[in-house]
C-alpha cells in the first residue's frame, strides 16, 4: 500500500537530497507588500531549487496575513510545485506548514482545507488535543502528517520538556517530547505520520530518534535559528541513512543564487551523511 512517505523516500532517492525547502515569503523580502509578490517570489525560488528539494514546506501565516488574496497565491505555489513535479517526471512532496489543532468537525474541515482544496501531501499539527485530533488527516495513507514534539524554538521547554510517566511496555519517567513521539511510533499504521524536532536541540533529537526509531523527522533550525548540520544528522538519521528532512527558509530565499545554495546544502548533507554511514 502506497503511503505518504513511500512517495517521500522515492522524491529522496530521485533527486539524492534530504533538503526541504521552505517557502516563507517575509514581507521585508518582497518587492511590495501584497499577495501577488509573495506568489512570484515563492514561485521563484520553487524553480530555481526544485532540482534539489527532496520537498517544499510553504508557511501559511505568510500567505493569510494577505486575506483572500493570500489563500489564491498559496494555491498558485502548490500548483507550481505540481507543474514542476510533472516537469521533471518525480513527485515533489508539498508540506503545508499550518501547526493545525482541533478537534471533531473543526480538524476534518482542516483535512478537508489542506488536502482537497489546497492540494497538498502533508500537514504540520500539533498533536496536544490527542489522536481524535489527528484522525481526519491520517485516514488517507496517502497524505501524511508531522506532528510537533521538540520544536526548534527557545521556549519550546516550557510545556514539551515537562517531566512526564509514559507507559511504553513499563511505565518509565520521560520528557513530555519523548511521550509524544512513542504515541506517534505506535499510532504510525498507515506510515504517514512524522514528527517535527528542531535541529537546535540535538541531545533532544537523541531521545525522539531512541523513542521513535522508524519516523521521518522535519528539522527546522538550520542556518538562522543557529542549529548544526552534522550534529543533527548524526542524531536524526535512521540506521539505513534516512528518516530526517533538514529544513531550510531564510539562507537558500535571500541568497544571491538560491539554486546554487540549494545544491551547496544538499551536497554537503550528502557529504556528512555518508561520513556518517561509513563510521556506522
Amino acid at each position: 500500500m502506497e503511503s505518504f512517505f513511500s512517495f517521500l523516500e522515492k522524491r529522496v532517492d530521485d533527486c539524492s537530497s534530504l533538503l526541504c525547502i521552505g517557502l516563507d515569503p517575509h514581507v521585508n523580502d518582497l518587492p511590495s507588500p501584497t499577495a501577488e509578490s509573495a506568489r512570484d517570489f515563492c514561485i521563484n525560488l520553487v524553480k530555481q531549487t526544485a532540482r534539489y528539494a527532496a520537498a517544499f514546506k510553504p508557511n501559511a501565516a505568510f500567505f493569510e496575513v494577505f486575506g483572500a488574496d493570500g489563500w489564491i497565491a498559496l494555491k498558485d505555489v502548490v500548483t507550481a510545485i505540481q507543474e514542476e513535479s510533472n516537469r521533471m517526471g518525480s513527485l515533489i512532496p508539498t508540506i503545508l506548514d499550518a501547526k493545525r489543532g482541533d478537534i471533531a468537525s473543526t480538524a476534518e474541515a482542516y483535512a478537508k482545507s489542506a488536502f482537497e482544496t489546497l492540494g497538498v501531501h502533508c500537514i504540520t499539527l500539533n498533536p496536544y488535543l490527542g489522536k481524535d485530533s489527528i484522525e481526519p488527516f491520517i485516514r488517507n495513507s496517502e497524505k501524511g502528517v508531522f506532528l510537533l514534539c521538540k520544536t526548534s524554538n527557545p521556549g519550546s521547554g516550557d510545556l514539551q520538556d515537562l517531566v512526564v510517566t509514559s507507559d511504553n511496555g513499563q511505565p518509565s519517567t520521560v520528557y513530555l517530547y519523548e511521550h509524544v513521539a512513542r504515541l506517534a511510533q505506535s499510532w504510525n499504521t498507515n506510515r504517514n505520520i512524522g514528527l517535527v524536532v528542531g535541529a537546535t536541540h540535538v541531545d533532544a533529537m537523541l531521545r525522539v530518534r531512541a523513542a521513535a526509531s522508524d519516523l521521518w523527522f522535519l528539522a527546522p533550525g538550520i542556518g538562522a535559528q543557529g542549529g548544526e548540520l552534522e550534529s543533527a544528522l548524526k542524531a536524526g538519521l535512521r540506521r539505513d541513512g534516512k528518516g530526517l528532512l533538514i529544513n531550510v527558509s531564510r539562507s537558500v530565499a535571500r541568497a544571491e543564487k538560491p539554486g546554487l545554495a540549494a545544491a551547496e546544502l544538499r551536497d554537503e548533507i550528502l557529504v556528512i551523511r555518508s561520513s556518517i554511514i561509513g563510521n556506522r
